[in-house]
């Protein structure tokens, strides 16, 4: 199981007021395991590591095995729940340079996020002299980015490939059996996995969401399952120990005291967009009702470099969530320099990864020096299973922070005034 490390964060609560916050988050998962409190109808994604997922993971399997010798590129198409978990999760388990094509596995690209008309003209060039696949991510088949997306990418699809085999080369993933997504599904014939009901886009990471893209990008969906499972062993207990309700009695005891942000931290690039997922799955959840914390992403030790000197001397009204894993087998080491012009022989012999964790750890004792009290969360290292156990850690935590400041976890209501505004000023008709 992940490792939480509260003492740099707890020396700045009192024992009884960190005590009461457990019992609180202790009531709040309570409301959440029974499904009665606000929007309880949604927590469907609660036992989704332990459902019976065999015929899913066997779906998902067969479509990446048949499109991994046939597809250069596999577009996936959403936007928010629909595609953040995906990407954080591929970014998490790729090479670094991956693009590079050191992978017997089609390279995964992300459309429909954005509404940039010089992103997608360099998408419909980089694919015309591709092999590609679409999978169509989205609830309702509505949502503007990625339909428009879906829409123009179809049409060159089609212009190029014909009807039939444009058929065989869309995957989507929608509701069950409502939506305009579902309506094309089946009026065109291609192959649909289902979404649950009762599964929210931002919670929905361990369905077929995030599970298909992992799939064909060539990753083990059993072992990110397991992992999560692994993890539902621990999170759901009514007990002091639990790991979620730890944090989410520290995130509200921060919130009461006056802190207005989290900074969700990582040392490593291969975590950068699991900031991403994790903003939209706080933000949402959370605020509402003029309520709840800010959710804001650094990438250390580069940001250090740019808002370091806020964070060690400017308003106190943050505290840090850093994600730490371990480091590759293969290490990096420190060669000496016959000249040491540059003044680093000192640090020959040491590896790069001995560098960056006291880099953490000098982080660490700065800014909670400074006042900034930091939570560390700590992975044995980014594979699969460890990233399950993160994704299922960090959903449980926020649905019973959620719970613990009296808002319901599960709907965005005010997500819709944009998009009210926006179908106005482009002339959408009544319906």
């Amino acid at each position: 199981m992940l490792e939480l490390k509260t003492e740099m964060a707890e020396k700045f609560v009192s024992a009884k007021d960190y005590n009461a916050a457990l019992e609180s988050a202790k009531s709040a998962l309570k409301v959440l395991l029974s499904g009665q409190g606000r929007g309880g109808k949604m927590n469907g994604w609660l036992t989704l590591p332990k459902d019976d997922n065999s015929k899913l993971i066997a779906d998902c399997q067969m479509i990446a095995n048949r499109w991994i010798n046939v597809m250069d590129v596999v577009v996936i198409v959403g936007i928010g729940g629909s595609f953040l978990g995906a990407k954080c999760a591929l970014e998490a388990f790729s090479h670094s340079f991956a693009s590079a094509g050191e992978r017997n596995a089609p390279h995964i690209v992300f459309a429909g996020y954005s509404l940039s008309e010089d992103y997608m003209s360099d998408l419909l060039g980089y694919l015309k002299k591709k092999s590609y696949g679409l999978i169509v991510i989205s609830k309702s088949g509505t949502t503007l980015e990625s339909a428009l997306a879906f829409r123009i990418l179809r049409k060159q699809m089609i212009d190029r490939f014909g009807v039939e085999d444009t058929r065989r080369r869309i995957i989507t993933v929608t509701d069950q059996s409502n939506g305009a997504l579902r309506a094309m599904s089946e009026k065109y014939g291609y192959v649909s996995l289902s979404l649950p009901g009762n599964v929210g886009g931002r919670y929905s990471v361990l369905s077929a969401v995030g599970l298909l893209p992992i799939a064909v990008a060539g990753f083990n969906i059993e072992t990110f399952m397991g992992g999560a499972a692994e993890a539902m062993n621990h999170v759901l207990e009514i007990s002091d120990d639990n790991p979620a309700l730890r944090y989410a009695a520290l995130r509200n005891l921060m919130y009461r005291s006056g802190k207005k942000i989290e900074v969700f931290i990582n040392y490593h690039p291969k975590l950068k967009y699991l900031g991403e997922w994790l903003k939209q799955l706080f933000a949402e959840s959370e605020g509402k009702e003029h309520k709840g914390l800010f959710p804001a992403t650094l990438d250390l030790t580069t940001d250090l470099h740019s808002v370091g000197q806020y964070i060690q001397d400017g308003e106190r009204i943050m505290f840090e969530t850093a994600i730490l894993a371990g480091s590759k087998e293969v290490e990096v080491i420190i060669p000496s320099s016959s000249d040491n012009l540059d003044g680093l022989d000192y640090l020959k012999g040491w590896t790069l990864e001995n560098i960056n964790r006291a880099a953490e750890e000098g982080t660490r004792m700065a800014h909670t020096s400074g006042g900034v009290p930091n939570i560390y969360i700590e992975l044995e290292k980014i594979d699969e299973w460890n990233m399950g156990m993160l994704f299922y850690f960090f959903e449980v935590s926020c649905a019973v922070s959620a719970y613990m400041l009296g808002v319901n976890p599960f709907d965005q209501p005010a997500v819709e005034v944009y998009k009210n505004n926006l179908y106005k000023l482009l002339g959408r008709p009544s319906k």
